[in-house]
């Protein structure tokens, strides 16, 4: 109890060190003076013009084809489609013949008996 006591003390006394220390410092606001560009916003020439690629430049040849020609168009089922056709296959299969329910309360082991 002695120790988290002079624990806490210590931190307190450490916390109004930090507190007095920066009282020192000057309370004159700091007044924010943004840098002007007044040649940004002149209109005037324009640079060189210069090429973003460098030394490489795009070539062709001849008999090359875009990929729009080439590549097959992927057909994609709509889910609504997919959803239609299980609901029928669902629908051919054949059902069960017996349907086992558990007699009893849920407590007791009960048994399982054949329902039609």
């Amino acid at each position: 109890m002695k120790t988290m006591l002079f624990a806490l003390c210590f931190l307190g006394a450490a916390a109004a060190f930090g507190q007095s220390v920066g009282a020192a410092l000057s309370a004159e606001p700091l007044i924010l003076q943004l840098p002007s560009h007044p040649a940004q916003a002149m209109p005037h020439a324009m640079g060189e013009e210069r090429n973003l690629l460098g030394t490489s430049y795009s070539t062709s040849a001849q008999g090359e084809l875009p990929l729009w020609e080439i590549a097959p168009l992927s057909r994609t089922t709509p889910l609504g489609d997919v959803a239609r056709a299980y609901k029928k296959e669902h629908a051919l299969v054949k059902k069960a013949d017996k349907l086992w329910s558990k007699q009893g309360h849920s407590e007791d082991s009960g048994e399982y008996v054949a329902v039609k």
